[in-house]
Order: C-alpha cells, then structure tokens, then sequence
C-alpha cells in the first residue's frame, strides 16, 4: 500500500498510504542527464513565478535557506493541521468507539480518498505535476498548461463521483465495510448510508490537489498546508454537535438525523478546504479559467506516462482492500469470541493516524520543499544535485523520524490512553490501540525512507519502478496479514496486521534503494545508511533510557494525569539521551539541528 488517509483530511499526509503514487514510463525509464524524453525548451518571456505572500512560503532561490524556510511553513501548518486532525479522531472516537458504528462510519469515509487516489491522484502527483514545473518556466506556457489541467480535473472527477455514488452498495461490500449484525453500527446499510453522504468528496479532493500543486509549482507551499486546518475544524465542530445533542449511537445505532449530521459535516469540511485555495490561486497571479484546447497540448503524452501510475495505484489499492477486509473481519470475530475491546479496522486505522503524525511533519514537509527543485535538477542534467537533495532529505528527516519510532514504541500505552480514552472508549479499547501503535512504530523508518526516495524516481518521471516496488510492498503486506489473520487469536490479529505492515515496507524499502542506486550512484550510499545505523543505535539507547526512568512510576494506577506524567517525564529523558549520545557517536546531522533550535530560539 502506499499512503492512503482516513476519513479525509489533509491529502497531503493524514495518516496513511495512498498518497505516496509513482511515475514513470512505460518504456526504459531515462537515464538522468541522458538524451530521452528531454526537457521542454522555455518560449516567450522567462520569469519566475510571483514571490510569496505573508500567507504563503516561497522557496526563494535554491539554498539551504530557501528550503528551511519553506519547511518551516510547511511544518507549522502540518503541525496545527495534525494537532486539529487529533482532535478531530479524539472526539470521533468518544462519539462512536471503536467498533460498530465506527467501523461503519470510517470504512465510508475512507473509500472517497481511496478512489480518488487509485484514479486520479497518482496521476496528478506523480506525472502531471513535475511537468506542471517544468512549464512554469515560462509564465504564460505554466498557466495555460495549469488552466487545461483543472479544467481536465473538474469534467473527470466529476464524472467519477457520480459513478461512484450510484455505486455505493457495491464499493461498501468491496471494501469490507459490513460490520456486525448484531451492533450498534447498522451493520452494511449504515455504510452504506454514509457512503452515499461522503462520496462527493472525491471532487474537492480533486480540485485541492490540482489547486495546491499548481500553487507549489509556483513556489507557493503554506496554502496547501494551512488549509486542512479549517478541515479539521469543520468536523470537531460537526463531532461536537453529535456529542452535545445526541450523546452516543444509542443502543438501536445511528438514527437517519445522526446520519446526515455526521455525513454532511465531514463532507462539508473538504468542500471547505478546497474552496479557500483559490484566493491563494488568484493571489498568485495565475487567471482561472476554462480550456479546453487539449490537442498538441503535451496532455496525451503526459496520460501515457501515467498508466504506470495507476497500475501503481491499483496495486495499492488491491493490497489496501485485502486489508481492510482482514481488519473488520477480524473485529467481528473478536465480538463474536466476547473479547474485551474492539479489535478491528477502526483501532488500526486510529493507531495509525498517531503513527503517521512524525512523517506528516517532518518527511513531508521537507520533502514538498525540496521536490521542485529535484525536478528542475533532472531538467536541467544536474545529476549531482539530485543526489545531493534525496541524501540531505533522508539524513535530515531521520533525525527526528528515527527516535519518533522508538518513541511510540516504548510510549504507546500511555500515548493511546491520553489521546482516546474518552466517551465511549474504554480502558480494553485502548489497550488494543496501543498493540497496534507497537506493532507499527518501528516501521516509520523504512516508511519515511521510502517516501524520500520515491520522490527521486517521481523527479526521473519514472512510474514504472516505483510500481515494481509498489508490488512487493503490497504481496508481502496482504499475505502477512491474511497470515496474521489465520494463526492468531482474534483480538490479536490487527495487531499481527500491523507488524505486517512493517515488513512490508522494511522490503520495499531494500527494492527501492537496489534500483535507485543502480540509477544513480551513491544515492542510497554508504554515509547515509552509516547515519541510519547510528541513529537507530542512539534512539534504542534513548528509548530504553526514557522507559528505566518512568518505571518507579508504573504503580501508581492508570489515568491520564499519570499517561501525561510518564510522557514528559520519559520524553525529557529520551531527548536529551538522544542528543548526547548523537554527538558522542558523532551524527553531525543531530549536532547542526540542535544548533540550528538554539539560533533559532535565541533570535
């Protein structure tokens, strides 16, 4: 699977895989700096896109500068949009629980993100966007090229949803969505229900990535970042209401009023989230308006290009359902076996959406800032410079990825218990989660690693080895977690799915680096996986360090004034472990963050 989000938000990183599409051709991809499939050559007046506003981050020009300002942006923005998108599973989680209603509710709404991506998002990411960059070279070749983009993007998608909204039932009984007769979710007709509620948002998803990444392409980052936060608020406030009037599901489920409520709420809030991109979009000096003069236009080219993407797509997508079905067939069993808390696709999905928040802030953001440039490096034959940006984003992101994973893992229990032990959530729920978090934490490593360097082969315009590796990612995840499902008691099985998901990532992590390597030497060399190894030592010596200083800690009962005592306390602790013992093993990396916080916070 690639990075798929849960119940809508943030596309450009709310939890998990679906976002991460590839490119490449369906012939030998280019060699970089090679003669195939060359540049486009500027015509007509060469300027760079309009500087940012107040609102926005520009990239500025192509320095060590340019990048951390427009990574602090985006990271601000990630930051207040992943503290929202808590807050908004916190109060999903205390209205519904975990099972149930929940699973009814989330399987719906994760099927629009997971449309949109098999059939359109990749495309738009991976193909359409980096030659997007190479016409904004020109100003009137990029917003020609960008206006017949969205005008493309508006007819499809919005051919899309109305097929898929007539076909509700059936994507609703593809992906599982069908849990328990005997719950308070309403079984597949509530899924159903809310399918028909969240469906349109295969739409605006579409217009918010078209939207943003024209807005990238021109060196405008913040937008894109800032506004899922309104997103966010839209659903806390609809979650709110739900809590405030109605309480809980009741014990014969969601009424059809509820229904509505919580549907139209969640839906509202992507409306919402693409609609306040286009003053950003005017701002910039790009004209909206319709075209429709495809021909010779580069469209049919860029469209070839994009078949690997959605082969990409699909096989995600394939390995995503198989997994989906897996979750709530094992939450179901669980009920039926009476064992204490849910244990199906909603605790999965929660767990990962804590699991996601360090790659969300930290990967995503400075790879966005860097990826333009990787794509004008490719143009313009700078081989170098491209291996020079794929290493600084892995050994930069790892960092603070590194003891983030060993974070969760020693810190879940307590993690799980601050964050969903509410309403309708009990201490058994919780428990469950925090299974799940462990058996995930220590895949955000190759996770976020492989994330980095897919953005190379993107940059390469090459769909098709990243779908080669999309394959191994997603055999080895659904047979490990049809495994999981099979040999392990039913309450354990999410957790076994989990663990599966990691392996499958460490493996395609190790096809990736092969190729990428083979394609451009040293990108994946030895000073970068020495700074892993050494990292991954110093965040296990530090993890271990955080947890022997909590322990007199562990019987004084449960709760969360204790959860929040043990998390400072053995956050503090593995900080400073961590920092001491990076500049010990000599991680320069470690060494110039900190001296960057320190200038930083004294300026």
């Amino acid at each position: 699977m690639a990075e798929w989000q849960r119940g809508g938000g943030d596309p450009s990183a709310q939890t998990l895989p679906l976002h991460t599409i590839a490119d490449g051709p369906a012939s030998r991809p280019p060699t970089i700096g090679g003669p195939a499939d060359p540049p486009a050559r500027p015509s007509g007046r060469h300027r760079r896109p309009p500087s940012a506003d107040a609102n926005t981050a520009s990239t500025g020009p192509d320095t060590a500068g340019g990048v951390a300002r427009a990574g602090l942006v985006m990271a601000a923005g990630t930051v207040l949009s992943r503290a929202t998108g808590m807050l908004r599973t916190i109060l999903i989680v205390a209205a519904l629980g975990t099972a149930g209603a929940a699973d009814a509710y989330n399987v719906a709404n994760t099927i629009p993100n997971m449309l949109f991506t098999l059939l359109a998002g990749g495309a738009l990411n991976a193909v359409f966007v980096p030659r997007m960059i190479r016409a904004m070279r020109d100003e009137r070749e990029g917003e020609a090229y960008a206006n017949r983009l969205l005008t493309l993007t508006v007819l499809v998608l919005g051919v899309l949803t109305v097929l898929a909204w007539l076909s509700a039932p059936q994507l609703i009984r593809l992906t599982g969505g069908q849990p328990g007769a005997g719950d308070a979710g309403g079984g597949h007709a509530s899924a159903v229900t809310f399918a028909r509620y969240c469906l349109p948002q295969i739409f605006f998803y579409g217009v918010f990535t078209v939207v943003g990444q024209i807005l990238n392409a021109r060196g405008r980052f913040g937008s894109m970042m800032w506004t899922p936060v309104l997103n966010n608020v839209v659903v806390i406030a609809t979650f709110a209401l739900f809590i405030a009037f109605t309480h809980d599901a009741g014990p014969q489920g969601l009424s059809a009023a509820q229904t509505r409520l919580l549907g139209l709420g969640t839906t509202l809030g992507i409306v919402v989230q693409a609609a306040c991109l286009f003053p950003y979009l005017r701002a910039s000096g790009l004209r909206i308006r319709p075209r429709f003069d495809w021909r010779g236009s580069g469209l049919r080219q860029d469209a070839r290009l994009a078949r690997w993407t959605l082969l990409f797509a699909l096989v995600n997508q394939i390995g995503y359902t198989v997994v989906v079905n897996l979750t709530v067939a094992a939450g179901a069993a669980a009920e039926r076996a009476g064992a204490a808390g849910g244990a199906g696709y909603t605790p999965y999905g929660n767990a990962q959406t804590l699991w996601i928040l360090p790659q969300s802030v930290v990967t995503v953001s400075l790879t966005t800032a860097l990826f333009p440039r990787m794509c004008r490096a490719v143009a313009e034959h700078r081989s170098q410079e491209l291996r020079e940006h794929l290493s600084r984003s892995l050994r930069l992101s790892g960092v603070a990825i590194v003891p983030a994973a060993f974070a969760l893992l020693c810190f879940g229990p307590q993690l799980t218990e601050l964050m969903f032990r509410h309403g309708e959530t009990g201490s058994a729920d919780v428990t469950v989660m925090a299974r799940v978090l462990a058996g995930f934490s220590l895949g955000l490593i190759p996770f976020s690693a492989q994330y980095v360097l897919l953005r190379g082969f993107y940059a390469m315009e090459d769909t098709r080895t990243p779908f080669l590796a999309a394959v191994w990612i997603a055999v080895v995840n659904a047979g490990l977690s049809g495994a999981a499902y099979l040999l392990l008691p039913a309450r354990w099985a999410v957790v076994g799915m989990a663990l599966a998901y990691t392996l499958a990532y460490t493996v395609g992590l190790a096809v990736t680096a092969l190729r990428l390597r083979r394609r451009l030497s040293g990108a994946t060399g030895r000073i970068t996986a020495g700074t892993y190894g050494r990292l991954i030592a110093a965040g296990a010596a530090a993890g271990g360090a955080g947890l022997a200083a909590t322990r007199p800690l562990t019987g004084l009962g449960e709760g969360a004034g204790l959860a929040a005592l043990q998390l400072g306390l053995g956050g503090v602790v593995m900080v400073v472990a961590f920092v001491v013992l990076g500049r010990l093993l000599r991680i320069h990396e470690v060494t110039a963050a900190m001296g960057t916080l320190r200038t930083r916070f004294a300026g």
